[in-house]
C-alpha cells in the first residue's frame, strides 16, 4: 500500500512549519517553559485565528475547519518537531474531540465555537493516581443533586489545567462513567501545577470537592475508547516530529565533530547507528501516518482503527525515546547539559512515552482489538 500527501496537504505543512520556525524557536521554548503560564497568548491567538488551527478538526457549523486526522497529524508532527509550547493538544485535540463525541447539540453550540476560535481553552481530565485512561479505573464520584451533579475526587496528569476555562472530567455516577464540564474557577475546584520532567508541557492535579458539573450528553455514555484512540494517533504524530528532529540534529553534529582528524560521522560504527535509527524512525512514521489515515477513513472498521492507533502510540513512544538516547550519546554527553538543546526533546520523549499509557499497555490493547 502506498501513501502520499496531496499537494494541498504539502502546502499546509509548509505553512505550519514556517509558523513553528518563526514563533517557536528554541530560545522562545526555553523562555516559555520557565514561566507558570507555559505559552505565549499572542502566539496562541495567531495560531487560532490567523491559521485556524485551534478548530482544525471541528465541523464548520461550530466554527471549525472541518478537516480530519491526517491534517491534524501534520500539525502535531510539526509542533513536535519544534517543541511548540501551547495548550493545543489539551484543548484542540483531546477536549474538543471529547465534547464533539459526547455533548448534546445545545452543549456543542455553547462550547465548541469558542474553542475553535481560541477564545477559550479546555482540557480533558481522565487519569487518576494510577495514570490509567481506562473506563474501569475511573474513581472520581459524581453525585446527582437537585441542581445537577457534584464531583468528588482527584484527577492527575491533567494537561494545561491551570490555563483552562473548562475542565472535561470523567466521573462515575449511578448510571456509569460519564463526562462532565466543570468550571475550574469554582471554589470547589483546586488546580495545582505539578513539577514534572518535561517543563515544556505543563501538567496539573485537579482536586474536586463537591464541584458542580454539567453532564455532557447522556449519563453513562463517555466514548473514552474513541477519545483515547484519537489522542494516541495525534500524540504519535507529534512524537514522530520530535524523533525526526533528534535524528537530524545527531546527523548534523556528527558532520561537525572532529576526532582523530576526521569527522565522527565518517566512522563506520557511527554510520551504522544513524542508519539503524533512520530505519526505526521511518517505520514508526509509517505507523503514525497509517493510523491517521485509518481514523480519517469512515470505511475502516472500529477494531482496525483501535489496532493501528495503539500500535502507533507504542511504536512512536519507543522510537522517540530511542532517538533521544542515541542523539545524546552521539553528542558525546554534551546533549544532556543545560546549554545544549537535545535534552529538551529527551524530556518530552520520556513524558510522552508514559502519557496516555505505556507502550506495553498499548500493545496489550492492540492485541485485544485483534481479538486475542
Amino acid at each position: 500500500m502506498q501513501f502520499g500527501f496531496s499537494e494541498e496537504q504539502a502546502q499546509f505543512r509548509d505553512v505550519v512549519q514556517r509558523f513553528v520556525q518563526d514563533k517557536s524557536p528554541i530560545t522562545s521554548v526555553r523562555e516559555l517553559m520557565a514561566t507558570e503560564l507555559g505559552y505565549d497568548p499572542a502566539v496562541w491567538t495567531q495560531l487560532s485565528q490567523a491559521l485556524g488551527l485551534s478548530g482544525l478538526t471541528l465541523p464548520e457549523e461550530y466554527g471549525g475547519g472541518g478537516f480530519g486526522a491526517i491534517e491534524l497529524g501534520i500539525v502535531m508532527e510539526e509542533f513536535g518537531r519544534g517543541l511548540m509550547c501551547a495548550p493545543y493538544f489539551a484543548s484542540s485535540v483531546m477536549a474538543a474531540h471529547a465534547i464533539l463525541l459526547t455533548a448534546s447539540e445545545p452543549q456543542k453550540q455553547a462550547l465548541l465555537p469558542s474553542l475553535a476560535s481560541g477564545e477559550s481553552i479546555a482540557t480533558l481530565a481522565v487519569a487518576e493516581a494510577t495514570g490509567s485512561w481506562l473506563e474501569a479505573d475511573v474513581a472520581v464520584q459524581a453525585q446527582h443533586t437537585q441542581a445537577g451533579f457534584t464531583l468528588q475526587g482527584k484527577k492527575h496528569f491533567v494537561l494545561d489545567a491551570h490555563v483552562a476555562n473548562h475542565l472535561i472530567v470523567a466521573a462515575k455516577s449511578a448510571g456509569g462513567v460519564s463526562l462532565f464540564c466543570v468550571d475550574p474557577a469554582s471554589d470547589a475546584v483546586d488546580v495545582k501545577l505539578v513539577d514534572s520532567m518535561d517543563p515544556t508541557r505543563k501538567i496539573a492535579m485537579v482536586d474536586l470537592n463537591d464541584a458542580p458539573g454539567q453532564l455532557l450528553g447522556r449519563e453513562g455514555e463517555n466514548h473514552l475508547v474513541q477519545i483515547l484512540e484519537n489522542a494516541c494517533v495525534a500524540l504519535a504524530n507529534e512524537m514522530i516530529g520530535g524523533a525526526q528532529q533528534l535524528l537530524a540534529s545527531a546527523v548534523q553534529y556528527t558532520k561537525l565533530r572532529v576526532q582523530f582528524g576526521r569527522t565522527i560521522g565518517s566512522f563506520q560504527a557511527i554510520k551504522h547507528r544513524l542508519a539503524d535509527l533512520l530505519l526505526d524512525v521511518e517505520l514508526a512514521k509509517s505507523a503514525a501516518y497509517y493510523a491517521a489515515q485509518c481514523l480519517a477513513d469512515e470505511d475502516v472498521a472500529a477494531d482496525a482503527k483501535a489496532e493501528v492507533a495503539h500500535l502507533a502510540k507504542a511504536q512512536a513512544s519507543e522510537v522517540y525515546l530511542a532517538a533521544a538516547v542515541q542523539a545524546i550519546q552521539l553528542h558525546g554527553g554534551i546533549g544532556f547539559t543545560w546549554e545544549n538543546d537535545t535534552h529538551l526533546w529527551f524530556k518530552r520523549a520520556k513524558s510522552s512515552e508514559v502519557f496516555l499509557g505505556s507502550p506495553q499497555r498499548h500493545r496489550e490493547q492492540m492485541l485485544q482489538a485483534q481479538g486475542y
